[in-house]
């Protein structure tokens, strides 16, 4: 097993690219990814090899974003104590977000691993081969696994095909 240095300066883009596919926030995903590899570096005599170490360090990466979820989720505010706020005055802006919503519910609705594909493509800027290795596939099915799934958006939902 190589040193941790060479893990992280080979690993870091990957893992810091998945987070930032998660959250979409990229001063969270860079905190996540230090996690990560900290986390990893606590549990390498865990790492067994049955897998790629990209995959074992993004799913490392994947239980902190979920954890930052449920902390996330703790501190909401209820509804009945939330100030009203006026609605943005500009009616373009509410109309590119109510398709921007109207996409982001279209691509929640794609199944697994269809939606992770989308997801780490166009909001976390991964390539079709960076997809393929943290999935564990090969870059030809990211390829046409992103097609397929982007296919279905332009026509009008996430139906399963049959």
């Amino acid at each position: 097993m190589e040193d941790m240095d060479a893990i992280y300066r080979r690993h870091v883009h990957t893992v810091y690219k998945f987070l930032l596919a998660q959250c979409r926030e990229p001063d969270l995903a860079e905190e996540l990814t230090q996690e990560t590899f900290y986390q990893a570096v606590r549990s390498i005599d865990r790492f067994d090899g049955s897998c790629k170490l990209s995959i074992w360090l993004c799913q490392i990466a994947k239980h902190l974003w979920y954890q930052q979820l449920r902390k996330r989720q703790k501190a909401l505010v209820p509804l009945d104590e939330v100030p009203d706020f006026p609605a943005p005055s500009a009616e373009e802006g509410l109309l590119e977000q109510e398709g921007q919503l109207a996409l982001l519910r279209k691509i929640h609705q794609l199944p697994e691993p269809q939606r992770e594909v989308v997801y780490l493509r166009a909001f976390g800027g991964l390539s079709f081969r960076e997809i393929g290795d943290v999935l564990d596939h090969t870059e030809a099915w990211a390829r046409v696994t992103f097609y397929r799934s982007k296919e279905k958006l332009r026509n009008g939902g996430a139906e399963d095909e049959k």
